[in-house]
């Protein structure tokens, strides 16, 4: 694929970036993309490689490699590479539903299962994808295409997060009437809520809801099923409902001193930033502020380094973030070898910021919060932490950390971010539609199918798996589409 000596011929190039210092001023995207020539030079260096382990898709040692739509990509990295752009968005639209999301926001599990990758830089497929797609916008390729034919079979999605959205795309292009729910003010669940602005910009969102509008489908907001809107008249008024409501049980991070003011979740925080920006460059209004404050934020995942790359934006004084596990290696492990995703150390884009302001790596590893501390007035005024080690379980024979006595710290704070992760679904709508849950609370599908123990209904995203990545999500939301099709017509051209 590609030009056969395409990645002797031409290094990997990526988008340029403001520097961090110039990019906190504000929440806009940060990157320059390549022009569309330089960018089909990128798609010149995707190899003839046989074995495309970039769409496959697939656990490899409990972990994913390869992208979970099973893109085609060097069918369309070829096509970049050509300069057909439009018949790259048609291979690229042919498995995604949502490559404006995807390519934002997404880890590129392609990249890292790129046989490129194992023993130079990977094709930058990411950077194709956004090019195919922002070309398919200016150029009229991404309008609205209503079916031509309407089923007359009704669906309601509850949740317009990456698989509602998936599901409502491909329920609706097979011609059933789809009606997306939503408990927020606007569309997109976490997308719009979970992600910020400087990853995704809202209006990314708006476009592609306003092309699915133009196709037929309906989306009301500030309904919350199970809460207002009662599962038993969702179920009586359409021929199936499909449950989309993420892993939204934030998992917390106990001890003593918890109550004190000053402590948050990290999605309500996010959320509080994105509502208070709306279409400025900065936050007005009232929000969870970091300005001024020395932060902790308790957790290193992606959601993690949004919250400091947020905290930057606000003007926090100082942002320590902790990782209970310890620091991973630079490079890959003997025992972590390709096509495995790299369980590598990354620096991602929100610690760039604060080494450059701070001039030192807000991370600390194997490090929690062991007691919150309160003023007179019960807000937070610093945090005890403690380190910890591994150990193994006598009876299980795992791994656990555990504290170690002696090791404690207290250092000044006056915000704490939880991004501990989630625990499964939210127990008031899993009651509502009395759908069986699995041992994580996750709704549980049927004989591994994406159908619940109630009858025409179903689960997709990560209410059914428990919290995961975006193009996950949306591979669960376009499996689940074909399971309801079948359901009401008998069989599924999807």
């Amino acid at each position: 694929m590609g030009k056969p000596t395409g990645f002797l011929d031409y290094k990997r190039e990526e988008s340029k970036a403001l520097s961090p210092k110039e990019r906190i001023k504000d929440f806009h995207e940060f990157h320059t993309y390549l022009s569309k020539e330089k960018q089909s030079l990128q798609g010149a260096r995707c190899m003839d490689c046989g074995v495309p382990f970039c769409q496959y898709g697939c656990n490899i040692a409990g972990m994913t490699s390869g992208c979970p739509l099973n893109n085609l990509v060097p069918e369309w990295n070829d096509l970049v590479y050509h300069g057909n752009y439009e018949q790259a968005y048609i291979r690229l639209h042919k498995t995604s539903n949502f490559p404006e999301f995807t390519s934002r926001v997404c880890p590129a599990l392609c990249e890292k299962a790129c046989t490129n990758g194992l023993h130079s830089e990977p094709v930058s497929t990411k950077e194709n994808e956004h090019a195919i797609i922002e070309y398919a916008y200016e150029h009229g390729l991404a309008k609205a295409r209503p079916p031509k034919v309407r089923t007359g079979k009704k669906v309601a999605v509850i949740g317009s997060g990456p698989s509602g959205l998936a599901v409502a795309d491909q329920l609706n292009q097979r011609g059933h009437l789809v009606t997306v729910y939503e408990r927020h003010d606007k569309i997109g669940g976490l997308l719009r809520y979970g992600i910020p602005n400087m990853k995704l910009e809202k209006k990314v969102i708006d476009r592609k809801v306003g092309v699915m509008e133009d196709e037929g489908i309906t989306f009301v907001t500030n309904a919350d099923a199970g809460n207002g809107v009662k599962a038993a008249d969702l179920i009586k008024d359409y021929d199936a409902v499909v449950l989309c409501c993420g892993a939204s049980h934030p998992r917390d991070i106990s001890a003593p001193g918890r109550e004190a003011s000053g402590i948050y979740f990290a999605v309500d925080f996010l959320t509080s930033t994105t509502k208070a920006l709306d279409d400025n460059a900065i936050p007005q209004g009232d929000f969870i502020s970091a300005k001024g404050k020395d932060v902790i934020v308790i957790g290193g995942g992606d959601t993690g380094n949004d919250c400091v790359g947020t905290c930057m934006r606000h003007g926090a004084k100082s942002v320590t973030q902790l990782e209970m596990m310890p620091e991973p290696p630079v490079e890959r492990t003997p025992q972590n070898s390709w096509p495995e995703w790299p369980r590598v150390l990354k620096t991602d884009y929100g610690q760039e910021e604060a080494i450059a302001v701070f001039g030192h790596d807000p991370r600390i590893y194997q490090t929690t919060v062991k007691e919150y501390k309160k003023d007179k007035k019960g807000n937070l005024k610093s945090v005890v932490l403690v380190s910890l080690e591994a150990k193994k379980d006598e009876k299980t024979g795992r791994l656990n950390m555990v504290q170690i006595e002696g090791s404690e710290k207290e250092v000044p704070c006056q915000l704490v971010l939880i991004a501990a992760g989630f625990l499964g679904s939210e127990k008031y709508v899993t009651d509502a539609f009395k759908v069986a849950l699995d041992k994580r609370t996750n709704v549980d599908g049927q004989n591994g199918s994406h159908a619940t123990s109630v009858d025409k209904i179903f689960t997709a995203g990560d209410m059914h798996t428990g919290q995961s990545l975006v193009v996950k999500a949306i591979a669960e939301g376009r499996k689940c589409a074909r399971e309801v099709d079948e359901y009401l017509m008998g069989y599924s051209n999807l």
